[in-house]
């Protein structure tokens, strides 16, 4: 969004001028109209704006002409499928005729049966259990309801810094002016959040990857793979379907955790959009032994001590920076975020328990200009950092209440990070589903420290557990083994992995190939002491008899 300085008395085509040069665009780029929907185009023309009935403070909407290139300010964008899917919906929420209150026909409405609106709040609050943030896209509706259709909504993007190219004063530290000295911040909780449910396929994912936990006592984190999806139980809400984890390269400690670059990320995005998959959040342990006779956890995080500490904050607000979401209503083309987190720890009951949070917008802000620190000695309390030489840093305030009721505003130097986090339910389905069917288990990545490597002798190992009566594209409908496949030193596969999906099923016409091409190159690396194997030339025993014929078969 940006502001041209006109007069009244001035041309429509002088102003369209000043808007191509503000924009970088040619006379012939781009399109501006008096409404979002393109109507009320303001031509190139001899008449003044204050004949077109354009005043001060209006707000136009341009839109760059399909034959133009845009400039490098203006961000090309597409909105995901599942917002464009929910922005096309009704939204209403229908509710039946009441047979004590209504006193109409069955084809009449009243105030006791008319449809509710999306967002209606009385309705969320007696919803079991209460739904205490409306769902993004009824936020939307929200916003953009009423007599003006939401033609002056703008979800602007919190900024934290200095506005650039102000000329009136020389640069900070030695000057600042309030044209661009960003706005104070008064921490507010989120009325609405941009996923409304968590859900894992199968119990499967969860305990694999909490295996890493049981078998070393060590913390672990992982990023999420899924796709996002309507949520049917709140009105317009989205939810997160986690069908894999992928394990980065790590450093875990039983309080710690540290992340090291990893080489294969790019590869696995590859691997993961060709599946039709996208990452839709991380996940990690925080899980400590109470009794290993019975399995129980301590109880760590609850409402006296904190359930997300300032540094997870932090590093959520990271994640969700890189993730950002796109949203046509922004100028600057996204706006917030899915991107969620997810805690595996324990529970009331002392049983591992899977919490869902993201935090705030304006906790994604602080963490991207760098304005929100930790308390080493408190987790539950973040530090908003105050300015230097270097850096300005707004103002940064939250509101509290004191024993009288009053309403008490305090320096968020500390701050309470409850005010940054945003809860999510987290849940299992009642029927699993498996988006990879097969029921064999080929090593995870990066667990060297456990003895499990991803090398020829576990595939081959893999390939030996296999029956005759497995399907061969069961067999090698696994995240895990097609990450190998793809990332091995020896015979990498970058862009040889098509995928077809049809119901469900992932066809990988080419891994059969791909696996007999191992067998037949890589002789040396193959292991003669793997039992059950099919003999296919001097030194090779990789695949199984019944394997081999699942393979002729398909």
């Amino acid at each position: 969004m940006k502001k041209i300085n006109s007069t009244k008395r001035e041309t429509a085509a002088a102003f369209l001028k000043k808007v191509a040069k503000e924009f970088g665009f040619n006379s012939n780029g781009f399109s501006v109209y008096l409404n979002r929907n393109k109507t009320g185009e303001i031509l190139s023309q001899n008449k003044t704006l204050s004949l077109l009935k354009i005043k001060h403070g209006d707000m136009l909407f341009l839109f760059p002409s399909s034959s133009s290139q845009s400039s490098e300010n203006m961000d090309t964008f597409s909105e995901d499928d599942i917002d464009q899917y929910l922005s096309k919906q009704e939204g209403k929420i229908y509710r039946n005729r009441d047979a004590q209150l209504c006193r109409h026909g069955p084809m009449g409405k009243c105030v006791h049966c008319v449809p509710l609106e999306p967002f209606d709040e009385d309705y969320l609050n007696h919803l079991d259990p209460p739904v205490k943030h409306m769902s993004f896209h009824a936020y939307i509706r929200k916003l953009t309801g009423g007599a003006d259709k939401g033609k002056f909504v703008a979800l602007e993007n919190i900024s934290c810094k200095i506005k650039s190219g102000c000329e009136g004063h020389l640069p900070w530290p030695e000057g600042i002016c309030t044209k661009c000295q960003p706005s104070a911040i008064t921490l507010n909780r989120q009325k609405y959040r941009h996923v409304d449910n968590i859900m894992f396929e199968n119990h499967t994912i969860a305990d694999r990857f909490l295996d890493f936990w049981r078998k070393t006592g060590n913390q672990r984190m992982g990023y999420l793979y899924g796709r996002y999806t309507e949520h049917k139980d709140i009105p317009l809400g989205i939810r997160a379907e986690v069908a894999a984890i992928y394990e980065p390269p790590q450093i875990g400690t039983q309080n710690s955790l540290e992340l090291i670059d990893d080489p294969r990320a790019a590869a696995v995005e590859e691997i993961a959009a060709k599946l039709g998959l996208r990452k839709v959040g991380w996940i990690f342990t925080d899980l400590l032994s109470e009794d290993t006779r019975i399995g129980t956890v301590r109880y760590t995080r609850n409402k006296d001590s904190y359930f997300l500490s300032s540094e997870e904050c932090i590093t959520a607000g990271h994640f969700q920076n890189q993730h950002a979401n796109p949203c046509r209503l922004s100028p600057d083309g996204h706006f917030g975020s899915k991107f969620v987190t997810v805690v595996a720890t324990g529970g009331p009951d002392n049983q591992v328990h899977f919490e869902g949070y993201q935090v705030s917008n304006q906790c994604m802000a602080l963490v991207r200009d760098e304005c929100l620190l930790p308390c080493r000695d408190a987790p539950e309390l973040g530090y908003a950092k105050e300015s230097s030489s270097e850096q300005y840093v707004p103002d940064v305030f939250y509101k509290d209440k004191d024993k009288f009721g009053n309403d008490i505003t305090h320096l968020a130097r500390p701050l309470p990070v409850e005010y940054l986090i945003i809860d999510i339910t987290t849940t299992f389905p009642k029927d699993p589903v498996f988006t990879f069917s097969s029921m064999l288990r080929f090593p995870i990545e990066n667990r060297d420290a456990l003895g499990e490597t991803q090398d020829f002798h576990s595939l081959a190992t893999y390939l030996s557990q296999c029956s005759s009566s497995s399907s061969f594209l069961d067999i090698v409908s696994d995240f895990h083994l097609l990450i190998f496949l793809v990332t091995n030193d020896v015979m990498p596969l970058r862009v040889s992995v098509l995928c077809l999906r049809f119901q469900n099923i992932f066809v990988f016409s080419v891994i059969t190939v791909v696996i007999l091409v191992f067998i037949i190159t890589v002789p040396l690396l193959c292991f003669t002491n793997v039992p059950h194997l099919y003999f296919l030339g001097p030194g090779c025993h990789l695949l199984s008899k019944p394997l081999c014929q699942s393979i002729v078969k398909g």
